[in-house]
């Protein structure tokens, strides 16, 4: 995620030169035409295009926007249900009977966060996740399908084992079992998100119209602009391109570049507020890199 407030023009441009270039190309290619080889220009409404064209990129940026922030909300709402599962195994669990079984619940939450942050991102496990665990545990919910429904799995094993051995009721169990719901239900939406991409007609049909739309632009506005027809063109097709750049950046809020959810931060966010629930040494916060928060 960009976390500046003035955005980078090195990552701007980088964005935008390609399609700047040929967009610029072939309006200087109408212009060349237009003068080199008279012909009559077509009158095109281009103000209709380009109104219904605006229209439709709205509609499709708010549908990718609205994806991206049900992510952060997905995302904020597992940070609380950590917390509170920490929370209540500290208070729940007695010391120094399950110390240690409190310990392990803990850290496989940290464990767990990390498990679905690189599943999200189509990344292999690694020792953020396997550093938390016990060397007997790691070749066992790391091995399903789902590791992170693995490790929520095996948590919840362990909080009926507390109830088994008499350190918590059924009640305490309850509760607990009532957060590990709210973090599955977190996750399910995250996979929901991941898995289902936005409809067809969302995804060809405006940049199928927004590169037509461009196409046709120099050629309906070269009579009247003359030979600043590469100029207005191009800086009008440019704002219809970034529009719909912004819909492809936002569709898939977990896909690890640089206009998504910051995963990371907010993973590292979950193993500090943690670990220093129990007592143990913290890293620092994720800073971004040049400007972006990952």
């Amino acid at each position: 995620m960009i976390v500046n407030a003035v955005p980078n023009m090195r990552t701007l441009a980088a964005e935008v030169w390609k399609p700047l270039a040929l967009l610029f190309i072939w309006d200087c290619a109408v212009t060349v035409t237009y003068y080199g080889l008279p012909f009559k220009a077509p009158s095109l409404p281009l103000t209709l295009f380009g109104s219904a064209l605006a229209l439709f990129l709205g509609f499709r940026s708010n549908s990718s926007y609205q994806r991206w922030w049900e992510g952060r909300i997905l995302w904020g709402a597992m940070i609380n249900a950590s917390r509170s599962l920490a929370r209540a195994t500290r208070n729940f669990l007695p010391d120094p009977e399950a110390k240690d079984l409190k310990r392990e619940i803990i850290k496989r939450q940290i464990a767990y966060v990390n498990a679905l942050r690189l599943q999200l991102r189509r990344q292999p496990i690694d020792e953020t996740v396997t550093s938390f665990l016990q060397e007997r545990d790691r070749g066992l919910a790391l091995a399903r399908a789902n590791p992170a429904n693995g490790l929520l799995d095996s948590t919840g094993r362990r909080i009926d084992l507390a109830r088994r051995e008499g350190w918590i009721d059924t009640i305490q169990q309850t509760q607990m079992e009532r957060v590990l719901v709210d973090i599955a239900n977190a996750q399910g939406g995250m996979e929901r998100l991941k898995n289902t991409p936005l409809p067809i007609q969302y995804r060809f049909l405006p940049t199928f119209f927004t590169h037509l739309f461009c196409l046709l632009l120099p050629i309906g506005l070269v009579e009247t602009l003359g030979f600043a027809t590469p100029l207005g063109s191009t800086v009008a097709g440019l704002m219809f391109l970034a529009v719909l750049r912004i819909g492809d950046d936002l569709v898939d809020p977990f896909a690890n570049a640089v206009h998504d959810v910051p995963l990371a931060a907010m993973c590292r966010t979950i193993e500090i507020d943690l670990l220093q629930s129990i007592g143990d040494e913290a890293p620092p916060p994720v800073q971004p890199v040049r400007g972006i928060l990952w």
